[in-house]
């Protein structure tokens, strides 16, 4: 599903406008990505939740050459799933 999908299935379960329901989803996810920035946890019990993490600096491999390369380090994005969501995938 991609987010003009996400968009028609919202507007149709919720009863409401494809303009609302993507006014919705937007505001939604600035939230969640606002939240993220300043290092908080967002949590939707039952659905899962979004930390930050911080990802050291590491040494990698270029797989043509085989030389060693300095990988910088930078915070990444965790989603962790819910056990009603999990429970209804499974």
């Amino acid at each position: 599903m991609n987010k003009t999908e996400l968009i028609d299935a919202m507007a149709a379960d919720a009863g409401i406008t494809k303009a609302a329901a993507k006014k919705a989803l937007e505001s939604f996810l600035g939230s969640v990505e606002k939240s993220l920035k300043k290092g908080n946890k967002v949590s939707l019990v039952g659905f899962g939740s979004w930390s930050v993490s911080k990802r050291a600096a590491r040494e990698g491999r270029n797989p043509q050459t085989g030389k060693t390369i300095k990988i910088a380090a930078k915070k990444v994005v965790k989603f962790k799933a819910g056990a009603e969501l999990s429970g209804a995938v499974n």
